[in-house]
């Protein structure tokens, strides 16, 4: 019997340890698309990236930065975000042309007044994680719309918090 039982646990662990590296083959997949996208996003839009570390530093820095989250306001800002960001809502999907509809109503020349005059501003814009595309549609408008120092930070809230970093909330 406890050959038996010994025999079984080996099996379970071979059996879960070969899923594990199928599933970690195959996991890889996927991130080789997410990271090809925001490769290819970040050419098209012509903007630069900001890592977690990096937007922190610049934020503790006390630089006249512009953060902007892109997510709405009712299921995620309201709830989280990143200290000092101000919200404007893109779409998911690749905004070519600029359509009120999919920015809540809000225009072009909306989003100009909320960007302001300074053409050199660093405006850092984030949604919730990398796959996430609302802050390359809000990134690429900026830079569009003649901001010279556009970020994307494609982390995200799920990387602020993920560092620990403090979020604020409305209530």
């Amino acid at each position: 019997m406890k050959n038996l039982v010994a025999l079984t646990l080996a099996m379970l662990l071979v059996a879960s340890n070969a899923y594990a590296f199928g599933s970690k083959f195959k996991d890889e997949i996927a991130t080789e698309t997410v990271a090809v996208k925001l490769v290819r996003d970040v050419a098209a839009g012509g903007y630069d990236l900001i890592t977690t570390a990096e937007l922190a530093a610049l934020k503790e820095s006390g630089e006249d930065i512009l953060v902007i989250d892109t997510m709405p306001y009712e299921e995620s800002y309201k709830k989280n975000h990143i200290p000092g960001a101000v919200q404007f809502l893109f779409p998911i999907p690749d905004m070519t042309t600029w359509n009120d509809a999919e920015t809540a109503g809000k225009s072009q020349e909306d989003f100009l007044a909320l960007l302001g005059p300074d053409k050199e501003k660093k405006i850092i814009v984030y949604c919730g994680f990398v796959k996430c595309t609302r802050s390359h549609n809000g990134a690429l408008w900026a830079k569009k719309l003649g901001y010279k120092n556009v970020y994307r930070y494609p982390g995200g809230i799920f990387a602020w918090k993920g560092a620990d970093y403090e979020v604020a909330t409305v209530k």
